[in-house]
């Protein structure tokens, strides 16, 4: 399929840094509006998303923090901080936030909206789907039918979630290459998880290529780079990102394919500073980082007791088919008799899906 003629990547993320620094100033001081300080919340949330950077997350939760203090009548306070908190899976204080920001007047479409990304974080699919529908039965967009798509690529419908990008990205008429770059993401992490590699190459290389400094895509790809057997490959992608982002993730998978590749020496490197960074991020953001830290420990990381406490951390906060199969394998790691008393939840049914 071709893709949509939008601005150049890099000029993007110079354009979106260049927002940030605008508005940082007077929202540090609490004597910007509301809507600038939301704006900027939404700035730094999307930054950290592109960039990998759990700082401007944390950033952008103090600042929600401090702007429903100061604002504790005002719907998109409350809503800007909706989303920073299911930035770090507080999903139960999330939907609180949603309810807040519905009674002070936020619109029911847009609080929905937000309200299906939780639900889908939460693993109830079912009820991110019906809301994720009836968007797009109202408003068949590029925002509906993406978000739609998404939903169905977390859930592991591959055939309706290409079926649905395809559609969505027929209807993009924006320029920012931002929002291209998610979905292509999303759908090769799909196509990864589900072990189809080259098609999950396709999508991440597509992610990458709208926007080049895209680091969770430039990860994932290195994952698959080094499934296929091109280790140096990967690891030239891993590199940057494990020397200068605060996520852990890069460092871990990097000491991974460091120690498959016979470098021992530069894995235990790499796996040390993961481990020390995960830690960290468990002691202050437990129930955001439980999942990853759960692999690492699973794997490189080397201590699969550790991973079945993350798991069923995890699990707890997320019931995500991901979430179970996590915590299952945690449990056959550790002989757990566990490991059959958790019920994994369904996919999204097929049945009933938007046309």
């Amino acid at each position: 399929m071709t893709e949509a003629m939008v601005t150049d990547g890099t000029i993007a993320l110079r354009n979106l840094e260049a927002q940030i620094e605008g508005l940082q100033p007077e929202a540090a001081l609490c004597r910007a509006p509301v809507d600038e300080r939301v704006r900027l919340i939404d700035l730094l949330a999307l930054r950290g998303s592109i960039l990998g950077t759990i700082a401007d997350y944390v950033r952008a939760q103090e600042l929600a923090d401090r702007l429903v203090h100061g604002a504790i009548t005002a719907a998109p306070a409350f809503f800007a901080r909706a989303q920073t908190r299911a930035l770090f899976h507080r999903f139960a204080d999330a939907l609180e936030d949603l309810e807040v920001a519905e009674r002070l007047g936020a619109a029911a479409d847009i609080v929905n909206h937000e309200r299906a990304a939780v639900f889908q974080g939460l693993g109830r699919y079912e009820e991110a789907l019906g809301i994720r529908q009836e968007a797009a039965r109202r408003s068949p967009s590029f925002n509906s039918l993406g978000a739609l798509a998404m939903l169905h690529a977390e859930s592991g419908d591959a055939e309706r979630a290409l079926h649905l990008h395809a559609e969505s990205v027929r209807r993009y008429g924006g320029v920012s290459p931002l929002p291209l770059a998610v979905l292509e993401f999303q759908l090769g992490v799909m196509c990864m998880r589900k072990g189809d590699l080259r098609r999950a190459q396709h999508h991440l290389t597509a992610a990458v290529r709208y926007v080049p400094s895209y680091a969770p895509a430039q990860g994932h790809l290195a994952e698959v780079e080094a499934e296929l057997g091109h280790a140096e490959t990967a690891v030239a992608l891993l590199y940057p990102l494990a020397t200068t982002s605060d996520d852990p993730d890069y460092a871990g998978q990097l000491a991974r394919i460091l120690r498959y590749a016979g470098r021992t020496e530069d894995s235990r490197r790499w796996r040390q500073h993961a481990a020390e960074r995960y830690d960290e991020l468990i002691a202050r953001h437990p129930e955001a980082f439980a999942d990853h830290a759960a692999e690492f420990w699973l794997g490189v990381g080397g201590d699969p007791d550790k991973a079945l406490r993350l798991a069923k951390l995890n699990f707890e906060v997320r019931r995500t088919p991901r979430a179970c199969e996590l915590l299952h394998q945690a449990s056959l790691a550790t002989n757990s008799r566990e490991r059959n008393f958790y019920q994994c939840p369904a996919a999204v049914p097929r049945s009933g899906a938007a046309r």
